[in-house]
Order: structure tokens, then C-alpha cells, then sequence
């Protein structure tokens, strides 16, 4: 909650438009209190949180990615990305791997009867990053199963083309930033266990941690399906 001139707001947040690209760009603004950017409680489906490096100074950030589904013929629209190619063509990776592989998450999707909008917020401002292809992957999942990501969430690693797991960059880094947002939940890919060792006992403690072998096997542990 915020108070402006004696007038109380909930879920504050400003925008402004980059004159260059002509794209509105999401500030969301840390509630004063001892309040987080990752809110208490499930968001809605289609919506949850990654740490990743962005492209403006190499710094790591937290992404809010938003997701809407509605009827249509299987067409993808991503906003909040600018005119990074590199953060696009990761998005791209992503929904091509969710329309080939959603049935596998679940056998009612039908991919080709809904079309899909995809926001990226950048939350810290650290600028688009591409390495968003499993994120986008388990975004469009929770979104069309209309089943929420588990709650204060942060979902690490990306994926290539063919859905082989990458690795996380700067694992004890990225739980810090993970930690600071309000997250209590974490999601790791299994090809970082043996980073486990770099990162401080009492930060990993702080986390519920769970692992995944695949998109798929996240995607499950995401929406808290066993």
C-alpha cells in the first residue's frame, strides 16, 4: 500500500515510454514497509519470477514474466522486450518447445486454439536478458492449465533449442537476488547441484529448493504437481 497526497494505492507501479523504440516500460515500485517484489500468497497463472543477467550492464535481475491466453489460432505476442532480438529469439525458443511438448504436460492443451501474450518486467531494471526459454515454457504452461505457479517462486536455468537444461550462471548470486525480492521458493535445474558448494549454508537454507531433470519435470514442480 501506498499513501500520495492522502490517497492510499495498492500494487504501485509507473511506466514510461523508451522514445527510441516506441515500448512502454514497466518500474514496478518495492512496497515500504518491509514488503517485497514478490508478493505474498499464488499469483495468478501465467505469472511468476526468474533471476537471470540482463543485457544493460551485465548485472543480475528479477523478471516478472505475465502471460495471457485467449481464444485464437496459436500466434504469440511478447511485449516489454524493446527491440532486443536475442531476448525475443529466447521467448521464440520457448513457445516453439511449448507447442511441440504441452500435451506432454498435458494431454486437454490444445496449443493451436488460443493465442498467448507474454510481458517481461523487468524489475530491478537491469535490461531484456535471452535466456528466458524454459521460464517461457512454464509460463505458457501455468497460463493455459489456468493453475498457478506455487507461491514466492523463483524458477533458475534456461534451455536450449532442443530442451537440453543450461546450467545456472552465478548460483549463489542469483539466490541472493532471489532471497532479497521475497522469495521463499526456489526451482533448480539438477545440472547445478554440484554449484551447491558455492553457495553460503545460512542463504540456502532460506529456501524451499527443489529440483528438475527437464522442461517437463519443472514445468510439474512449478505448478506444485507431483
Amino acid at each position: 500500500m501506498k499513501k500520495i497526497g492522502g490517497m492510499e494505492f495498492y500494487d504501485v507501479h509507473f511506466s514510461y515510454i523508451d522514445v527510441e523504440t516506441s515500448e512502454e516500460k514497466f518500474i514496478s515500485v518495492q512496497e515500504q514497509g518491509g514488503g517485497s517484489l514478490i508478493p505474498d500468497g499464488p499469483l495468478n497463472p501465467g505469472v511468476m519470477h526468474t533471476v537471470a543477467t540482463g543485457g544493460n550492464d551485465s548485472h543480475l535481475g528479477l523478471y516478472r514474466l505475465e502471460t495471457q491466453v485467449t481464444s485464437g489460432n496459436g500466434s504469440l505476442k511478447m511485449s516489454g522486450l524493446g527491440s532486443n532480438m536475442k531476448a525475443k529469439e529466447a521467448i521464440k525458443v520457448g513457445f516453439d518447445y511449448f507447442k511441440a511438448n504441452a500435451s506432454g504436460v498435458s494431454a486437454s492443451v490444445k496449443v493451436g486454439d488460443h493465442d498467448y501474450h507474454l510481458h517481461i518486467i523487468e524489475l530491478h531494471n537491469t535490461g531484456p536478458n535471452s535466456a528466458m526459454t524454459l521460464t517461457t515454457f512454464i509460463a505458457l504452461c501455468s497460463a493455459v492449465l489456468a493453475k498457478p505457479i506455487q507461491s514466492q517462486m523463483v524458477v533458475l536455468g534456461s534451455m536450449s533449442l532442443g530442451g537440453n537444461i543450461i546450467p545456472v550462471e552465478n548460483l549463489a548470486e542469483s539466490l541472493q537476488v532471489a532471497h532479497d525480492a521475497g522469495a521463499k521458493r526456489v526451482l533448480l535445474p539438477m545440472a547445478s547441484v554440484s554449484d551447491i558448494p558455492t553457495i553460503p549454508g545460512e542463504l540456502f537454507a532460506k529456501f524451499q529448493t527443489s529440483f528438475y531433470s527437464d522442461p517437463r519435470d519443472a514445468a510439474f514442480k512449478a505448478l506444485g504437481v507431483e
